[in-house]
C-alpha cells in the first residue's frame, strides 16, 4: 500500500510540475519612465499581475539597448523590456535595429495650452510665440504636426526648453513664454494656472502619443526571456482591464512611483488611454513621424518595409492565448 500510495504522489508531482514551472516564470526587469501616467498598466502589472517578482526602474530603451544612461533621468541595470513613446523607439532604432515594439499600453491625448491674452485664438497665432517643449520628444512632434495644419514650422515659434517641466507652469504663470505643448501632469499644471485667460487647442486626429512597450529581438529569441515578456504582457493586459474598470488602484501607485499628488493625477487622467493592444495605424504613425525625425537627425528616412520590422506582434498573439492570471 505504502508503494502505491508513493507512486501515486510521484505521479501527482509530475502533473503538477508544468503547471509549477508555469506559475513560475521568473523575475523580471522593466525600466520606464516612472514619472508619467501612461505607465500606469505597467506599475499595476508589475504590482499585482505578474505572477513573480516584477521591479520597475526609472529609464526606459536605453536601458535595453546599452545606451548611456540619461544623468538624473534613469537608473542603472539592463532591462528585460522598457516603456518609451513611439518617438523614442523611432530615435533609439536607428543605432539598434534589434529594438521592437510588443504592445502599445496607452495614449497621451496632447493638447497645446496658451495664454489668450497674448493675442492666441488659434494654432496660427503661434506664429513668433514663445512656446515652452522639447522638441525632440513626442511633445515636440505633436507642436510640429499642429504647426503643419496651418502652414507653420518649429522656425516660425520660438521654441523654449525648459527644465525641470515643473518649471514651464511657472513661466507660463509669469509670462515668459506665451505657451506649454507637453505630457501630464504639467499640461493641466499649466491650463489651470491660466484660469481664465486659458485657450488650448487638442490634437485629435491629428496625432496622439502611442506610449509602448519595447524588447529586443534577441531578447525574444531567448526561450526564458520571452516567456518571462509574454506572460508579462498578460499581465499587462489584465491590469489593464481591471484599471479602466476601477483605476484607484493604478492612481495610487501613479502617486507613489512619480511623487505627484492625488489631485495631479485625478485632474490628468482623462487625458490619456489605456490600451494594452496594437493600433491598427501603428506602422503609418511610424512612416509619417520618421519623416520628421530623420528631417531633424540629417539622415535618410527609413521606408515602410523597414520600419514595420519594428513591430512585433508574436508577443501580444501569444499572451492572449494565456488565461486571466497565467
Amino acid at each position: 500500500m505504502r508503494q502505491i500510495l508513493a507512486l501515486l504522489a510521484g505521479l501527482i508531482l509530475a502533473l503538477a510540475a508544468p503547471a509549477l514551472a508555469q506559475s513560475s516564470p521568473g523575475p523580471i526587469a522593466i525600466h520606464g519612465n516612472k514619472q508619467t501616467f501612461e505607465i500606469a498598466p505597467v506599475l499595476y502589472a508589475a504590482d499585482a499581475f505578474y505572477p513573480d517578482v516584477a521591479t520597475v526602474k526609472m529609464g526606459g530603451i536605453p536601458n535595453l539597448v546599452g545606451e548611456p544612461i540619461v544623468p538624473g533621468f534613469g537608473e542603472e541595470g539592463v532591462a528585460d523590456v522598457a516603456t518609451h513613446a513611439e518617438t523614442q523607439a523611432l530615435r533609439y532604432s536607428v543605432r539598434h535595429p534589434d529594438l521592437r515594439i510588443i504592445l502599445n499600453v496607452s495614449e497621451g491625448l496632447y493638447r497645446i495650452v496658451a495664454r489668450r491674452s497674448a493675442g492666441i485664438e488659434s494654432v496660427a497665432d503661434l506664429k513668433g510665440k514663445r512656446v515652452a517643449t522639447i522638441a525632440q520628444t513626442s511633445s515636440g512632434y505633436f507642436l510640429h504636426r499642429m504647426l503643419a495644419k496651418e502652414g507653420l514650422t518649429f522656425d516660425d515659434i520660438v521654441a523654449v526648453p525648459i527644465s525641470p517641466l515643473s518649471a514651464m507652469t511657472e513661466a507660463l504663470r509669469k509670462g515668459e513664454v506665451d505657451a506649454v505643448v507637453i505630457w501630464e501632469p504639467e499640461s493641466e499644471n499649466s491650463a489651470q494656472a491660466l484660469g481664465a485667460d486659458l485657450v488650448e487647442f487638442h490634437g485629435d486626429g491629428v496625432y496622439r502619443e502611442l506610449f509602448n512597450l519595447n524588447s529586443t529581438a534577441t531578447n525574444l529569441a531567448d526561450p526564458a526571456k520571452r516567456a518571462k515578456i509574454v506572460r508579462f504582457v498578460r499581465a499587462v493586459i489584465d491590469a489593464t482591464a481591471e484599471m479602466n474598470a476601477d483605476p484607484a488602484k493604478a492612481k495610487r501607485l501613479v502617486v507613489e512611483a512619480g511623487g505627484f499628488s492625488e489631485d495631479d493625477v485625478e485632474d490628468s487622467w482623462k487625458h490619456h488611454r489605456f490600451n494594452a493592444n496594437f493600433p491598427p495605424d501603428l506602422l503609418d504613425v511610424l512612416v509619417l513621424e520618421e519623416q520628421w525625425l530623420a528631417q531633424r537627425d540629417n539622415r535618410p528616412a527609413r521606408g515602410r518595409e523597414e520600419l514595420a520590422k519594428l513591430i512585433d506582434t508574436s508577443v501580444y498573439q501569444e499572451a492572449l492565448t494565456l488565461e486571466r492570471g497565467q
